[in-house]
């Protein structure tokens, strides 16, 4: 199943949205942690505008990928730490370089992303 995947700051989870035909994306469930296939990394331009513009949080940056239905994962060595902030780019980044696909991404409890950026 195809999601979008972003941290909720409410409920200090993460939110995971589907895609509805003709309604566009919709909460599908709050998750800990998730593990993810085939991500594409997304920020919205206009999204990052509006923060940029109004020093206010607003979700605009999204995982968007292929919901594993096993959702623990082990981090190996090889696993990058992914991390975006509108204040510092447009990207998503891992070891300072900018993403925009990966393998796959497991999202943590504590708010950590990890990303395989090839297998």
């Amino acid at each position: 199943m195809q999601v979008r995947v972003y941290y909720n700051l409410h409920r200090k989870v993460w939110s995971v949205q589907h895609k509805i035909p003709g309604k566009g994306w919709r909460i599908f469930k709050h998750m800990p942690t998730i593990l993810l296939d085939d991500v594409s990394w997304k920020v919205s331009a206009a999204g990052r505008a509006r923060v940029l513009r109004e020093k206010r949080k607003n979700v605009h940056a999204y995982a968007v990928g292929t919901l594993y239905m096993q959702s623990w994962r082990r981090i190996r060595e090889d696993w990058k730490q992914v991390r975006y902030n509108p204040y510092e780019g447009d990207h998503f980044q891992a070891d300072g370089k900018p993403i925009t696909n990966s393998d796959q991404a497991f999202f943590q409890e504590n708010r950590e992303v990890w990303a395989c950026l090839s297998r």
